[in-house]
């Protein structure tokens, strides 16, 4: 008895799925990668004999826990705060602004004095921190 053979028919590879996943992959390390443009230049600076230290150092505002500031030798309310630092604006401007807020500050203060900062346009404005002696565990 003789059986009439089936016709096969060629086996196809479909691709289409497999260039969907690579492409979504590259898109994925595209998006995900941040590139570093920046090279490090190790420079070795000249040295100066007759260099001087800057006699002007930054412009120091301290916010304490009771929501006063002092700003130099004078304390002052959050209302004449802006008048005082409007005083010394050129030179934190120049220098720089060094905030040191104690840490039980209420957050309000301090972000009143970097507003304040800002419309003063002091840029280069600093946050005075303490190194700590023991490392702490986080907690949850």
């Amino acid at each position: 008895m003789r059986f009439p053979r089936r016709r096969r028919e060629p086996v196809e590879v479909n691709l289409t799925p497999l260039i969907d996943v690579v492409f979504l992959l590259l898109i994925f390390f595209m998006v995900s990668t941040t590139f570093e443009t920046r090279q490090a230049l190790e420079l070795e600076l000249p040295e100066s004999q007759s260099g001087q230290d800057m006699e002007a150092s930054p412009v120091t505002l301290v916010v304490t826990a009771e929501g006063e500031y002092r700003l130099g030798e004078q304390t002052h309310s959050g209302g004449m705060l802006g008048e005082a630092l409007a005083a010394e604006a050129e030179q934190a401007r120049e220098y720089g602004l060094v905030v040191e807020a104690d840490g039980r500050a209420a957050h309000a203060d301090v972000v009143r004095v970097l507003d304040l900062a800002a419309s003063l346009e002091i840029r280069r404005v600093r946050i005075a921190t303490a190194v700590a002696s023991t490392p702490q565990a986080e907690t949850p």
